[in-house]
């Protein structure tokens, strides 16, 4: 099997990124601009995938980002990003976005996004990347999960047919029990 291609713990793949939000990086109210930080967390988000596969990697699409707390004018930033599952030429990556509290130094997750980057050789075409193994429990729900938001996604585009989406019939539709 070629090296590149053998399955990593997704602790590997791990990206702390950490920024201070100063007055260029604000709106008027004085709160860290949305696409300052979705381009904070794509590029954590792309080591991440990169130290994955460890190949040139491109962002395919942000599957989702959640805005659930204003990031304010001074405050530190810690951005974690890890690969939750992957595919054949595709990577998940789950983005935490955490605020420092100046003083008091506790952490709290204000953010959080999904990406998905695909690997490609020197000429831009997709390439294989290795499986990920999920270590802790939130490494096992999200790579449960990843499938379910891939098959989704899938629907979504017209590349996929609904009835063929196993994962999502399964959670709408469980089997039924035998008596």
């Amino acid at each position: 099997m070629n090296a590149l291609l053998k399955a990593r713990p997704a602790s590997e793949s791990l990206t702390i990124q950490t920024e201070i939000v100063l007055p260029n990086d604000t709106n008027v109210l004085g709160n860290l601009f949305g696409g300052k930080l979705m381009a904070w967390m794509d590029r954590a988000a792309a080591v991440a995938a990169q130290r994955h596969c460890r190949r040139v990697v491109v962002t395919a699409s942000v599957n989702n980002v959640s805005f659930n707390k204003p990031i304010r004018l001074g405050d530190v930033v810690t951005l974690q990003a890890k690969v939750s599952r992957t595919f054949t030429t595709s990577m998940e990556v789950f983005v935490d976005v955490w605020v420092e509290d100046q003083q008091t130094g506790r952490k709290t997750k204000c953010n959080e996004a999904i990406y998905t980057f695909v690997a490609i050789d020197q000429l831009g075409n997709p390439i294989a990347v290795p499986e990920v193994i999920p270590e802790t429990e939130e490494d096992h729900k999200r790579f449960a999960g990843a499938l379910r938001r891939k098959q989704l996604a899938l629907i979504l585009a017209g590349k996929l047919k609904p009835e063929n989406a196993t994962e999502l019939k399964a959670l709408f539709f469980p089997p039924e029990v035998a008596e």
